[in-house]
């Protein structure tokens, strides 16, 4: 078991849209634009909730807005259901990049599932290949206007179902034509990562990295899956591993204490905190947290910790050293940019400039990149950061 006291973070004022950012969590069927949502449904037949730009995107985020994952992931019927033909993943695709890279992402990782998309007869590989010229219509969009960003797919198959092992051979088949990575993603509760533990040890043996889905709507078992089953070198989301460390608060605070909210004084009344061996694990050997503040606040990720933002134990997390990341999810379904969830942070737990960079080297050392290019990666942001002074 590990003692920690904790510290405090200061203030801060400049551009935060224009900061480089990393975005490791990130679903290609939950970062659509609205307008083009409503164009390939027309092309498709599909029936939608509202034919207006505007409307339709209040209802995705409505909808996903309800403290239920499942609910959550209603809404995806509709995402899912224009991105099943060449054109549209291609499109969906190419615009997700120019997205991020208007948001100031210089490196992103794009997840999705491709088995749900062969409702109109593609195959497994032609999904992938049409994603990956998208992406690579979008990075060179991106760089005929004067910027650079690089992306990767994290191949993902669906917990629920029974594919995982095909889903695996579909991403190492892919590894050298855009694909750095397995996930797997769905309804969490119910079904533990070792539902795929051979599909795992395919890409173990194959060296192919894997990041799992854990620790969102199920707790401290999932996680153990994922690192165990799933050997898993990232966790999305993760963030219920705060269920492994117990806090002792001082008497005149008690549990309402947050851990920053701006003021020196708060942390030094919470005092020591506990580790359990799962968190101490997780921890000690910088397993990544794929944290996606928002949306662990709309699907109810959170809410054992408390109402609202504030009560996100993300802070908690950062401070005892955890290795944290900041990721959007899905951004159409929270309204939210990489931009929106520093801000968030900053307003949240007053985070300034040093804590913004952690943050971003953290996920940049987390990428699944070789090493050259990882180290190329961390240099550019602090060398951009150094500038900002």
């Amino acid at each position: 078991m590990t003692e920690i006291i904790l510290d405090a973070a200061p203030d801060l004022d400049f551009d935060l849209k224009g900061l480089p950012k990393v975005s490791l969590h990130d679903h290609l069927d939950g970062g659509l634009r609205p307008a083009t949502i409503i164009e390939l449904a027309e092309a498709v037949g599909h029936t939608l909730p509202s034919t207006d730009p505007v409307a339709l995107g209040e209802w995705f985020r409505e909808s996903a807005d309800s403290g239920s994952l499942v609910r959550y992931l209603e809404t995806f019927d509709h995402t899912i259901a224009v991105m099943q033909t060449k054109d549209g993943l291609f499109r969906v695709a190419k615009e997700f990049v120019e997205d991020l890279a208007d948001d100031g992402v210089i490196y992103g990782e794009v997840r999705w599932a491709p088995e749900q998309h062969l409702q109109k007869g593609l195959g497994l590989d032609e999904v992938v290949e049409a994603v990956q010229a998208g992406l690579e219509a979008g990075v060179d969009a991106v760089a005929e206007s004067g910027r650079d960003i690089q992306v990767g797919q994290l191949i993902t198959a669906m917990r629920h179902a029974d594919r995982g092992q095909e889903i695996a051979e579909l991403a190492v088949r892919h590894r050298n034509k855009g694909a750095v990575g397995f996930d797997i993603a769905g309804a969490e509760d119910g079904f533990l990562p070792s539902r795929f533990k051979d599909a795992f040890t395919y890409l173990a043996e194959h060296n192919f990295p894997a990041t799992v889905h854990a620790g969102e709507a199920a707790g401290l078992e999932s996680i153990q899956s994922a690192l165990v089953d799933g050997r898993a070198l990232r966790l999305g989301h993760g963030v219920r591993i705060a269920d492994d460390v117990t806090v002792e608060f001082d008497e005149d605070e008690g549990p309402d204490a947050a851990f920053n909210d701006g003021t020196d004084e708060v942390n030094d009344s919470i005092g020591m905190v506990t580790l359990g061996e799962l968190a101490g694990w997780v921890r000690d050997r910088g397993i990544a947290l794929e944290i996606c503040p928002s949306s662990n606040l709309q699907t109810g990720a959170i809410a054992g910790f408390g109402e609202g933002i504030a009560s996100h134990p993300l802070d908690m997390l950062y401070q005892l050293g955890f290795n944290v990341t900041i990721n959007t999810d899905n951004r159409l379904m929270s309204g939210v940019t990489l931009t929106d969830e520093f801000e968030l942070l900053v307003e949240t737990f007053d985070y300034d400039l040093d804590d913004l960079l952690e943050l971003t080297l953290n996920a940049a050392e987390a990428a699944f990149l070789p090493l050259e290019e990882k180290e190329a990666l961390v240099e550019y942001i602090n060398e951009f950061y150094d500038e900002l002074g």
